[in-house]
């Protein structure tokens, strides 16, 4: 059995805090959680950032978020096309609350000071993205969408004095309540004042909204930040996390050489969104074959199609055509990734710009209900650290941004009407301690990568399977942030080969080579991963969930 440990090795806490609600993770989830919570009048909000309230994920966001929010779009037609991207694992009552609060949530941004892109009429700007029939898709500064949003959330966060943050700060584990469930969570903040080295927080409940997974791959778009941390605690605390097994991995990815690492320049989907298209080495269109949206198919077939003619190829990417912009459009439309090319040698307005695809967004995480409830007592997850059911098998493009906006919303709301949990006394903490070697992190990824990426097969996973199990038999020399990332990352990697050897299909991000049969009614549900004594892994059927309507209208 993998040797998953059930708490990391860290030294005793020296200094004890104490706050109403803590919230892990400061981007447009975490920051809407805490503002939500605070204007409700919940008691003392803690915010604790590994980084600065900057470094997340949102602030990379470039394509924009989505709504119905343009003439002629409804709700309905947003949750049919969530539902459709989601391959038929999405809750349904989950897409439902995202499409029909977003729009309210959108124009709540809007007051908060963001500055989305508008018309000559002053009305919303939308572009469209793979998998929409409609144009939904709000956005800020051309293609800096996440760092507006970001901008505002920071500063309403500044003007709100009575949340505290805490920078610098990572969340080792969850501190159990002697009735079940939080008393608080532990932490090793990196600085000097009142908070330094390990200590504990003490809560009443906690909202994990740190992020996804991505540096668990060689290649993402992920920032360096997002190294699985919540979702593992969580799992250490003893949720449940769900859908792991599929992981976005975006197509247009700039390809840097063979051994470039880490985050990577990402080509957001909007690019095509406005008329883009994919080539081959020998400049033939290859989307146009594979789905009636050639280019704006959803990122699961664009990704899986990108990969066949690699293959076929056996080119190390392939290119994107977007010479036809101009300089104009580039400039006013797509600022940061011109940018980002030029930096990088490559002049998009006359070259083909070479793309792969790179881990993107993590569909899976800690399984919670309509309210951001985890199967633990007063442990509430939201955005990419949370498996909501919204995303399914496949993500629909610039859903995360507001998946994150409306569950935080709802988080707050759940507690405003229901009241806070009382403050439990810490548990003695008995679970047995581990700790992986900080140096394991290229082999990890490399594993991943190989075995668990894009193309996935039963001896390839199992591979994976085995090499991660010996690399968690290898304990660390000390405690600290570098070995509790790889311990955090070799758990979730554990977790994610489990789930995705259980799923004997194909289906949305999910693809098994060995098993390339589709829509196979028999997996229309959730592989569901907890620990005890070791990984246990289960699948829970479900009924069909897609499409259980269609548009009210053709769209254009």
């Amino acid at each position: 059995m993998t040797p998953i440990p059930a708490r990391l090795a860290a030294p005793a806490p020296g200094w004890t805090a104490y706050a109403d609600v803590v919230v892990v993770g400061s981007g447009i989830a975490g920051l809407t959680a805490a503002l939500r919570i605070h204007a409700a009048g919940l008691g003392t909000v803690m915010v604790v950032t590994k980084d600065h309230l900057s470094a997340g994920s949102t602030q990379w966001a470039q394509g924009g978020i989505a709504a119905a929010l343009g003439p002629g779009d409804t709700p309905e037609q947003h949750l049919h096309d969530t539902l459709v991207a989601g391959a038929g694992v999405c809750d349904p009552e989950a897409v439902r609350v995202l499409v029909t609060e977003g729009p309210a949530a959108v124009h709540e941004l809007i007051s908060l000071g963001t500055q989305f892109d508008q018309t000559a009429a002053g009305e919303l700007q939308l572009t469209r993205e793979g998998g929409h029939l409609r144009d939904r898709i709000a956005h800020a500064g051309g293609d800096a969408t996440g760092a507006e949003i970001q901008r505002a959330l920071v500063a309403a966060v500044a003007a709100a004095p009575a949340i505290e943050v805490v920078p610098h700060a990572v969340a080792v584990d969850l501190v159990p309540g002697v009735d079940g469930g939080v008393a608080g969570v532990t932490l090793h903040v990196m600085g000097e004042g009142q908070h330094d080295g390990v200590g504990a927080v003490l809560c009443r409940a906690v909202v994990l909204a740190s992020g996804g997974l991505g540096q668990l791959f060689s290649s993402t778009t992920n920032p360096a930040v997002a190294t699985g941390d919540g979702m593992a605690l969580a799992l250490r605390a003893g949720a449940v996390l769900r859908d792991l097994e599929f992981v976005q991995f975006h197509p247009t990815v700039m390809w840097l050489g063979p051994e470039s690492r880490g985050q990577q320049p990402l080509i957001s989907e909007a690019v095509r969104g406005e008329g883009a298209f994919l080539v081959d080495e020998h400049g033939e269109r290859f989307m146009t074959e594979v789905h009636p949206l050639a280019d704006l198919a959803p990122r699961d077939v664009v990704a899986k199609a990108t990969m066949r003619r690699m293959r076929a190829t056996g080119a190390p990417h392939v290119w994107l055509d977007a010479r036809g912009f101009g300089e104009e459009k580039w400039a006013r439309r797509f600022p940061t990734v011109l940018a980002s090319c030029r930096a990088n040698g490559i002049d998009p307005v006359t070259d083909l710009v070479p793309v792969a695809p790179a881990c993107h967004y993590a569909s899976g995480g800690v399984a919670v209900d309509l309210h951001g409830r985890s199967s633990v007592p007063g442990l509430f997850a939201t955005g990419e650290v949370a498996c909501s059911g919204v995303h399914g098998a496949n993500r629909l493009a610039s859903n995360s941004l507001l998946e994150g906006l409306v569950f935080s919303r709802r988080i707050a709301s759940f507690l405003e009407s229901e009241g806070l949990p009382p403050q439990q006394e810490p548990a003695p903490d008995t679970r047995p301690q581990g700790l992986a070697d900080p140096g394991v992190f290229q082999h990890l990824q490399a594993t991943m990568t190989e075995n668990a990426g894009v193309l996935r097969s039963d001896s390839g996973l199992a591979v994976a399977g085995d090499q991660l199990a010996a690399l968690l038999d290898k304990p660390g020399p000390h405690p600290g942030t570098e070995a509790w990332q790889a311990t955090n990352l070799l758990t979730l990697g554990s977790a994610l080969v489990e789930a995705a050897r259980l799923r004997t299909e194909t289906r949305g991000s999910h693809w098994r080579e060995d098993h390339p049969d589709t829509d196979d009614a028999r997996w229309a549900g959730h592989v569901d991963v907890r620990l005890e004594d070791g990984l246990v892994v289960e699948f829970h059927p479900s009924g069909p969930a897609y499409p259980p309507t269609t548009p009210t209208e053709e769209a254009p």
